[in-house]
C-alpha cells in the first residue's frame, strides 16, 4: 500500500474500517506481513455491510490470523487523507476511515491465511523495517495507554 496526496481525487469511495493492537502477556504487539505489499501493519480491515464495529474487528482478526479476540478499548478514529488514502499496486485507490481497537485474545491459535505472510510479535520500541506509516502512529497512539481515544 501507498499512500500518495495526488490520488486523492482518484479515490474511489470511502471505506470503514478496522485494525486491532493486541499485546502478548510481556508487552510485545502483534504484526502481520500484508500480502498485498509485503509491509507489516496492524492485523484489519473493511467493514461489511450489516457489520458493527465490534463485529468487524472479531471477524477480520480471526481471518488474518486465527485468533479469536475481545475488543478491551478503542484506540482511536484516524480519517487524515495524508494517511489514509491508500493506493493498492492494482491500481485501486481507497480513503478509509479506521477505527483502531486495542483486543485481548480469548481463543483461537496464530495461522496465517491468504492475506497474510507471516504473523509475528514484535516489542514496541522494536518494530520492523517496513512498517506501514499509518499503523506506526495508531501503535504509537495504543502504547500511550490515554484513557480518551485518538482522533486523528
Amino acid at each position: 500500500m501507498i499512500t500518495l496526496e495526488r490520488d486523492y481525487e482518484r479515490a474511489l469511495g470511502i471505506r470503514p474500517s478496522v485494525s486491532a493492537v493486541i499485546f502478548d502477556r510481556v508487552g510485545r504487539l502483534l504484526l502481520q506481513r500484508r500480502a498485498d505489499g509485503g509491509q507489516w501493519g496492524l492485523p484489519g480491515g473493511s467493514m461489511e455491510i450489516g457489520e458493527s464495529l465490534h463485529d468487524a474487528i472479531r471477524r477480520e482478526v480471526l481471518e488474518e490470523t486465527g485468533l479469536r479476540v475481545a475488543v478491551r478499548r478503542l484506540v482511536g478514529v484516524y480519517s487524515r487523507p495524508r494517511l489514509q488514502v491508500v493506493r493498492y499496486p492494482n491500481g485501486n485507490v481507497w480513503h478509509y476511515v479506521n477505527a483502531c481497537f486495542e483486543c485481548v485474545v480469548r481463543g483461537g491459535g496464530l495461522q496465517t491465511c491468504d492475506e497474510t505472510l507471516a504473523l509475528e510479535f514484535f516489542p514496541p520500541g522494536r518494530l520492523p523495517r517496513g512498517l506501514l506509516a499509518n499503523h506506526r502512529i495508531r501503535i504509537r497512539d495504543a502504547c500511550a495507554r490515554r484513557v480518551a481515544p485518538f482522533v486523528r
